[in-house]
């Protein structure tokens, strides 16, 4: 059978069409199927920057602190927590003025308004007996307690009676060791000169260690007018040390005395004295209300020579309280 051409172009027309037919759903399919991918990798796409968005915040925290230590040079993180927790142990001290000196290093560990000019209340004492004692008076010559020596500027009690006679270095020990202020009074009055004589010698005394924005005015420290720097008190303090008289008295637990008939026992006004912690080689206490509660001390701390200057501090235990801190504190220092 013949075929003629035009029905083999038909023919291969409809051929065509039907595999055109044929093509259409499958490309459907394939689309279809490409959308569907598509749909997943963006919602797998929109995923992951939520989950980036978690993640970056905590690595960057973690990262920044690093590198604010590298570029500031910080040292290693142990040793700047110990740098935080000096500064926030120091930071509580209750003291107004401090100062924390290695006098071996001639070097100043810690200071806090350490040029300050303020009250030292019975702090002057010390410089008191340093006087007395570079005076090279007769220590066994009797003084007598006098009228004058009765504090008319405060009003502060004594147990050391008008009239009662004792040994200048009776008077030197009670004055040191329990703050007596008609023992330092006596002590000034029966210098030559008396009283105005001895407050020259004290200003004197001070100029030559180099106290020069110190003055006193009478030998008790009951006068505000008494005043110092923790600076220059430090340079007592030092001085004071080289005493051995000042050492053993200013140290001493109590001491008892006779007036008449009668014992009287006097106890150190400073209460560290009796803690086992501490070693203490010279040390004065002092309290007005101008100056508040004032201490100065030579001590060892794991045998380290340390000096440490407490001025107005806020608080009857304030000044032992911050002392305590600061010998923790050194000691850890030194580990």
């Amino acid at each position: 059978m013949k075929i003629s051409l035009p029905a083999m172009i038909g023919a291969a027309a409809m051929a065509l069409a039907l595999l055109a037919f044929l093509a259409i759903p499958a490309q459907a399919r394939s689309a279809q199927a490409g959308a569907g991918a598509v749909a997943k990798s963006v919602r797998h796409a929109q995923a992951r920057p939520k989950a980036r968005h978690k993640a970056r915040p905590k690595a960057r925290h973690k990262a920044r602190p690093a590198k604010r230590r590298a570029a500031s040079g910080a040292r290693p993180a142990k040793r700047y927590r110990a740098d935080s927790a000096r500064h926030a142990t120091l930071a509580a001290l209750r003291s107004s003025a401090v100062l924390i000196v290695d006098p071996a290093a001639h070097k100043v560990l810690y200071e806090k308004n350490a040029d300050a000019v303020m009250p030292i209340a019975s702090v002057t004492k010390l410089m008191t007996a340093l006087v007395v004692i570079e005076a090279g008076q007769d220590m066994d010559e009797v003084l007598t307690v006098a009228d004058a020596d009765v504090d008319r500027l405060k009003y502060s009690s004594s147990r050391l009676r008008v009239g009662t006679g004792l040994a200048r270095s009776g008077m030197l020990h009670i004055a040191l060791m329990s703050s007596e202020n008609r023992a330092a009074s006596a002590l000034g009055r029966h210098y030559p000169g008396g009283t105005p004589a001895f407050v020259l010698a004290m200003n004197a005394k001070a100029r030559a260690l180099g106290m020069h924005r110190t003055r006193f005015v009478e030998p008790t420290g009951l006068s505000s007018l008494n005043v110092s720097t923790p600076e220059d008190l430090a340079r007592l303090v030092i001085a004071a040390q080289q005493q051995a008289l000042i050492r053993a008295y200013s140290t001493d637990p109590d001491h008892t005395i006779a007036q008449g008939r009668q014992a009287t026992v006097y106890r150190n006004s400073n209460r560290l004295i009796a803690s086992p912690g501490w070693h203490i080689g010279t040390q004065k206490t002092g309290y007005i209300s101008e100056a508040g509660r004032c201490m100065v001390l030579h001590a060892k701390v794991k045998g380290r020579a340390v000096v440490m200057i407490f001025l107005d501090a806020q608080g009857k235990f304030s000044r032992a309280r911050d002392a305590n801190q600061v010998r923790s504190w050194l000691a850890r220092a030194q580990r």
